[in-house]
């Protein structure tokens, strides 16, 4: 088996401040919580931007080069920003600082689709503040745009002219699909880094079988073309890493995917997330891939072509 790749999502766009006291924020605690789990065996960094202020995710370049320059040099590992953005944002907004930093590689999601958190805000007896409310009761009627438009776009400016190569996020089994459609007209080329999505009220349940699914329609449809990666959101996190592991696939994990490390224990950093799976791993007689060898796999244009 080749050697697995961690990615660690440091904050993401989901979760609010008011759900865990460990989500980073402001730039400076996004820098070492994401410095922390590429000590913990990190080789990829996903990143999102959030407003130091309030907690509210950001697309202001401005925000990302407060912390992206402090991450690159403490750390060898690939850094990834996201084009999905927060909630309700423009395609625009969502790619303001990815073109600006023309990083090694940018998240890319595979579809428009549902996508609905709002079942946290009940769970949530005090709000730290007032957007987050309705923020995340607003999703049972938001759509999450990513056309076939929208991807082409991302593609060329981004990759054809920056260079940039993608963490291709496919929420549900249509999405790989998609995703062939772009190969077969030489929009993307391989190896293609497949992040299969497990949880997210919208996309594709997590069940094993669906992971199985999943794994073996991308077997299908890219065969040797493709680099298979999996998260899950919430407790199901750990499980269908572990999973994925064990099927010669990749991981990624973070405070973005889920804010837990135990049944009932919330998890209180990223590194201490990327810590355990790594142990999971190790003991299953799996090598970690360190950034170089990532970057190798992945054939990313390396850390001195950045904007940053």
């Amino acid at each position: 088996m080749a050697k697995v790749i961690i990615t660690c999502a440091v904050t993401g766009a989901i979760h609010t401040p008011s759900m865990s006291e460990h989500l980073p924020i402001t730039p400076r605690e996004i820098a070492e919580q994401s410095i922390a789990a590429a000590e913990a065996g990190a080789s990829i960094i996903h990143l999102h931007a959030r407003d130091p202020n309030d907690g509210r995710p950001t697309p202001d370049p401005a925000v990302f080069m407060q912390f992206l320059p402090v991450i690159k040099q403490s750390t060898d590992a690939v850094i990834n920003i996201t084009t999905g953005g927060g909630l309700g944002m423009t395609v625009d907004e969502r790619l303001a600082a990815p073109l600006r930093a023309k990083p090694e590689m940018c998240s890319l999601n595979m579809g428009s689709m549902n996508f609905n958190i709002s079942g946290s805000a009940a769970r949530i007896k005090n709000f730290k503040h007032e957007w987050e409310r309705p923020y995340l009761e607003g999703t049972t009627d938001f759509i999450f745009r990513n056309t076939f438009k929208d991807i082409e776009q991302i593609v060329g400016r981004l990759g054809k002219e920056h260079g940039t190569r993608f963490e291709f996020e496919c929420y549900d089994v249509g999405h790989l699909y998609n995703l062939a459609h772009m190969l077969d007209r030489k929009v993307v080329e391989p190896p293609l880094f497949t992040q299969t999505i497990f949880g997210i009220l919208g996309g594709i349940g997590a069940e094993p079988r669906n992971l199985m699914f999943m794994k073996e329609t991308a077997d299908r449809l890219f065969g040797d073309a493709y680099v298979w990666s999996v998260l899950a959101a919430g407790r199901h996190q750990m499980p269908f890493t572990t999973m994925a592991g064990m099927l010669g696939g990749n991981v990624r994990v973070g405070l973005e995917d889920s804010l837990w490390i135990g049944k009932g224990v919330a998890a209180k950093s990223n590194a201490e997330q990327v810590a355990k799976i790594r142990r999971i791993l190790e003991e299953l007689s799996l090598e970690i891939a360190s950034p170089a060898e990532a970057r190798q796999m992945l054939k990313l244009k390396g850390g001195d072509a950045v904007g940053f």
